[in-house]
Parts: C-alpha cells; structure tokens; sequence
C-alpha cells in the first residue's frame, strides 16, 4: 500500500559514538532529501540506544511523482549503501498492520531458544543465508553483541593504604565522564537546570583514564576547618545620638547625626569583621560561605596507581518474548515478488541449516497473518462450497444438480490468478478476499441455467438436451447483463488511484479477471457438465432399480 509515508531505522556499528551517529543521521537525510520524489524527511537519534536512529519520509502526492513508494525505496537502496559504519532500512507505512514489533522491515521472523548462546550463533547463520537469498530484501537482525565496555579493576589494598574508600573513586569518575545539576535559573515565565560536565573532548576518549587524579581529601579532611561565615555584627548608635544634648526629635539636624554616626559604624565593624575572618585573610575569598574547608595540600593519587583497565565486549540490547531470549529477522518484500515466496524462502533456507530442535522460529505481525491466512484457506473454501451444496440441494431436490453449479467456481479462481499475474500484483489477503467473493458471484449464471431447465422438464416434460439448450438462449441476455454490472463495479477498485490504491487494486483486480475467464468458460461447459451428471443420475437409477426387481432366490 502506498501511503506516501515512509520511516526508516537507522542501525551504526555497535560501537559508535552519539556524535559519530549524529554525522551518519546526517548523511543519510542528505541522500534521501535529493530524490526527487520526497518532499520531507525528519530524523533523531539516541534514546535507549546510541546506534540507532529514526527517520519520517513524506513523499510528493501520488499525482507528483512517477514512483511507486516502492520503487523509490528501490532505488534509494543502493545509494544508501555508499555510506560506512551505519545502514538505514526504509519501509512504507502501511494504515493496516497486524501486531510485530518495531523493527527494520516490514515483515519478522522470530527465533527463541533456551541457550541464548546457541540463539545467537543461529540467528547469525540464519541471517548471512537469508541476505544472499533473492526472495527478500533488506534482510537483517535485532541481535547486539558486539558493544564496546570498559571494566575498572580497583586494587582495594591498595586503595585502603593510599585513605581511599571505594565511593570517592566512584565520584570522581563520575565528576569525569557524568553530568550534575549545579543550580537552577528562574526568570517570570520558566526556571532552567544548570548542568556542568567536563569539556567533551575529555569525556568522549578512554585515553584519558589513567590521567585522572584522585585527592585523599575526600576520604578524610585534614588541616584547619576555616570558614567564611560571619562572627560579628553590624551596629548604629542610636542610643548615644539620643542622649545628646543638641538632640531635638524629628529635626533636620537628628537626621544629619544620625546617618554620619551610622555609616561611621558600619565601616569599622565590616573592617573588624573582616581581619577575623580566616579564608577572607588566606586568599580564599570565594572559598565558601560557611561549610568547612580544608587548607593543607592533599596527596593526589593517580588513578592507574589503584586500578587497572580491561576492555570488553558487551550486549548493547537483549529481547525477549514471553520468558526466553529472542532474536528477531527482519526482512521486505523485492518488488515482483511476493510475501508467500518470502515465507517460503525461510522455512527452505531454516530446513537447510539444519538447526536444532530446540531453536524454535515463528512469524511475526503481518506475516504471521499471512501465514495462518494460507494455512486456513482450504477450510475456508471447502466450508464455502459445502454450505452452497446444502442450500442449492434443498432448493432443488437433488443430490446431482448442485454439483454442476459448484463445477463453474474453479474457472473463477484460475481468472483472479492470472490477472493478478498479469498486472504484476501480489496475491495478498484482499486478493484472497476478492476470490471468495467471486464464489458467491459466479455461481449466478449456473444458477440462472439450472433452475430454467429444471423447471422446462419438470412443468413441460422436456427432455434434458432441449431443457438446456432453451435455458442457454433465454437466459443469456441476464448472464452477460450481470456480469458486466459485476465487472463495471468492480472497475473503480482496479484502476483507480490516489493513495492507498495499492490496497484497493489486488481486490477489483481478482473479482474482475475472475468474472472475465468464468462467463467465456461457463457459458460452454455448465450444459455439458448438466447432460454428464443427468446421465450418471439416470444410470444409478436404473441401476437401483434393476437390482430391486431381482427375485430372490
């Protein structure tokens, strides 16, 4: 179905930066902007994983662009690949999706197992054999195993004689590489999170590891406790200026002595204050403002003095379904191919391989539906034509007869199939959906000749030849008059356009090569198939008949 959405999932190597990604997001936006038939593209990265990203496609209006959403994944496939250390997976929005995870593709394969090292190897082969296979596309898998760690070894002995306790090197590492809210900005309208880290060009590189220093004062603070709070305080003399004698209450010359003698008074106990002060006399005037500082030299300790680094791999993602690990394949559909040659692709390609037994492998969201659709088509069908044979026996009293109305459906299936062939489409569910509905339309120019030529020999006693041949002259006219009423409104469907036609096509399509190969068959076979099955009725009642005249000896 073409939308004209598209996303895609950005995956770069395991061990790839944030930064890194970002470039590679960029890369990839440029090559998709300039085809011509996309109109916007959006896209972001990070999240719960540094390597991967996700992009939003909107195409040109299916009347502005001369590509299928198909054909322009197609062709933008191959310049996707020039890019190194990422690979980006397109697929088409689809309004109708049954279940599946997010994943790179619009169809999954599953895999679980008890022994997630076991699934792993598995789900590598699987992977490699199914990317060399021409039935599907796109093929690639969820599994992470690769990601880039780095373990730090503390020689705690080491640590405990050098007064260095485990959280000190723990904070240290983290006022390193970390962030941490130092204060927070309000204005009218907002506040905003003050956050410091340490320039990236240091937090960004591993190297920088063994120059790290860690203080001993964290562990245990020695030196003078100094501080900067105040210890003393700041007086007016309004006592001694009231018990002047020039002092008049409420005059210009009260106001006069009183700020001189204030000011006076202010200035020389911020002085006094500020020779006890300790840090303020030690230089440390932005030391602190009242906690305790320390101000002997502190031994700086090394870090690659009391541990050791140990790179290594680790998992950047583990899924899981139900209780066990699972991987997920995920893969689309080449163009003039389709889903059903995919699914059967991967159970070729998974017999091959000869896995395990206890490697189990399923289909996901809307392969999985696909998958059950095919498994209960024959039911579906079967149950269709015996509730036919039960109706059409009652209405006509016979055992015989419904058989040669049900013997015009299969020209009706062997028409959808090859229009759809012919036109290129897929036979997907709505396909199928169009071929049980011709079931029920087909079956109504056998009907209309029947029911005439039962009725001629029961009413009028004509002989089933000429029974027939009057129905096919009478009742030709309604035939084509039906079926051309069928055909014409089903035309819309086929032909018609716009977005989501894709979805619609597959159906009027079906119903309509299907009424096209039915009436030029149909026309000719049902009285044939009406004379065979009238003779057969007659001989197997001669033959009950003749057997119970036998005497009995």
């Amino acid at each position: 179905q073409d939308t004209g959405r598209m996303i895609g999932t950005l995956v770069g190597d395991q061990t790839i930066s944030f930064q890194a990604m970002r470039e590679k997001m960029v890369q990839f936006m440029t090559i998709v902007r300039a085809d011509p038939a996309v109109e916007n593209i959006a896209g972001f990265t990070g999240g719960r994983q540094t390597n991967s990203g996700f992009f939003f496609v909107a195409l040109k209006p299916r009347g502005d662009r001369h590509a299928s959403a198909d054909q322009v994944i197609a062709r933008l496939r191959g310049k996707l690949r020039v890019v190194a250390g990422a690979q980006l997976y397109l697929q088409v929005v689809q309004d109708i999706r049954a279940g599946g995870r997010q994943s790179n593709a619009q169809y999954q394969f599953t895999l679980q197992d008890i022994n997630p090292a076991e699934l792993y190897d598995w789900t590598n082969r699987l992977t490699a054999a199914l990317q060399n296979n021409p039935a599907l596309a796109d093929v690639s898998s969820d599994q992470q195993q690769a990601g880039s760690e780095t373990y730090l070894v503390t020689d705690r002995t080491t640590a405990a004689r050098l007064a260095l306790f485990q959280s000190t090197i723990d904070q240290n590492l983290y006022d390193a590489f970390g962030q941490r809210q130092v204060s927070t900005i309000y204005n009218a309208l907002n506040q905003y999170h003050v956050v410091m880290e340490v320039a990236p060009r240091f937090w960004q590189d591993r190297s920088v590891l063994p120059k790290i220093y860690i203080s001993t004062v964290g562990a245990f603070p020695n030196g003078t406790a100094l501080t900067n709070a105040v210890i003393g305080t700041v007086t007016t003399p309004h006592g001694r200026i009231a018990n002047s004698p020039l002092f008049v209450a409420g005059s210009r010359f009260d106001a006069l002595l009183g700020a001189q003698d204030a000011a006076s008074a202010i200035a020389s106990n911020a002085a006094r204050n500020s020779l006890n002060n300790a840090i303020a006399n030690t230089g440390g005037h932005a030391g602190s403002t009242g906690a305790a500082v320390s101000t002997v030299r502190e031994t700086m300790v090394p870090l690659a003095a009391i541990a050791k680094m140990v790179p290594g791999t680790t998992p950047v993602v583990v899924n899981h379904q139900g209780q066990f690990v699972a991987t997920t394949i995920s893969f689309n559909v080449p163009l003039g191919r389709s889903l059903g040659g995919a699914v059967q692709a991967i159970d070729e390609t998974l017999r091959k391989l000869g896995a395990p037994s206890t490697i189990h492998g399923g289909f996901a969201g809307t392969a999985r539906i696909f998958q059950q659709s095919l498994a209960s088509e024959p039911i579906l069908i079967l149950a269709a034509l015996g509730a036919i044979y039960i109706v059409l026996g009652i209405l006509y009293e016979s055992y015989i007869h419904p058989l040669t109305i049900i013997s015009t459906l299969p020209s009706a299936g062997v028409g959808a199939i090859l229009a759809l062939m012919l036109t290129g489409q897929q036979f997907t569910i709505i396909a199928l959906i169009g071929v049980i509905l011709l079931i029920g339309i087909v079956k109504k120019n056998a009907i209309m000749m029947i029911d005439f030529a039962l009725d001629a020999e029961r009413t009028r006693g004509l002989d089933p030849r000429a029974a027939i041949a009057e129905a096919c002259a009478l009742r030709f006219r309604p035939i084509m008059m039906t079926t051309f009423a069928a055909i014409l409104g089903a035309l819309p469907l086929a032909i018609g356009g716009g977005d989501g036609s894709e979805l619609r096509q597959p159906l009027g399509i079906s119903i309509i090569g299907g009424l096209l190969v039915s009436q030029a068959l149909t026309l000719y076979t049902t009285p044939v198939v009406y004379l065979a099955l009238d003779r057969l009725r007659l001989r197997f009642r001669r033959a009950q008949g003749g057997a119970a005249a036998r005497p009995v000896s």
